[in-house]
């Protein structure tokens, strides 16, 4: 296994919708166990295949909170219920990205998800969460459709991200870091 190099915005691949999965072979298996040793490193609740320059559709989750919630969806679906109307909670609902780090936003999400999909073996998966599992679910699986947290914040937000990404010298693509060796938030 291999901590992979993270992908930083606004690289294409983080807003291209990733190619699904055709075979689960011996590379997707390897990228998988990369993808959570990355994940761990750097440390995240989640990690999508865009985010390590892989444009296609699977991601990896983890989440200790409460008990061990662990593992990896390819070629999931996602299901919410409408997210409750209003301004997010600051407190409560902000939430960061691997790909834009070292930063937080309120964002409010659906209360609830399902995901569905397949997992290494090809056996189905079906996750039905709550609270930040949901959360979690919903972020990642927007990575698989080229879509980044901060792209659905407001508009005023998204211009302090702008800002961000000009100081940090953020504008250009092909900007990574590698957790564990970079500090987080240099490209």
């Amino acid at each position: 296994m291999a901590v992979l190099p993270i992908v930083i915005t606004p690289d294409p691949v983080l807003h291209t919708p990733a190619e699904p999965v055709g075979e689960i072979t011996d590379e997707i298996r390897q990228l998988v166990a990369d993808m959570y040793e990355t994940m761990d490193a750097a440390p995240g609740v989640g990690l999508a295949a865009p985010q390590v320059g892989v444009g296609k559709r699977l991601f990896v989750y983890s989440y200790t909170e409460d008990s061990p919630w662990r593992g990896v969806v390819i070629n999931p679906e996602l299901w919410i219920t409408p997210s409750v109307p209003g301004e997010p909670d600051e407190d409560e609902e902000s939430e960061g990205c691997l790909s834009f780090p070292g930063e937080r936003f309120p964002l409010r999400r659906s209360p609830r998800a399902v995901v569905t999909g397949i997992d290494l073996e090809g056996e189905p998966v079906r996750l039905e969460e709550s609270g930040w599992k949901a959360r979690i679910l919903q972020h990642e699986y927007d990575h698989l459709d080229g879509v980044i947290y901060t792209d659905r914040l407001t508009r005023k937000e998204r211009q302090i991200c702008q800002r961000i990404k000009k100081k940090r010298g953020w504008t250009e693509e092909g900007l990574r870091w590698l957790p564990g060796t970079d500090e987080v938030g240099e490209g």
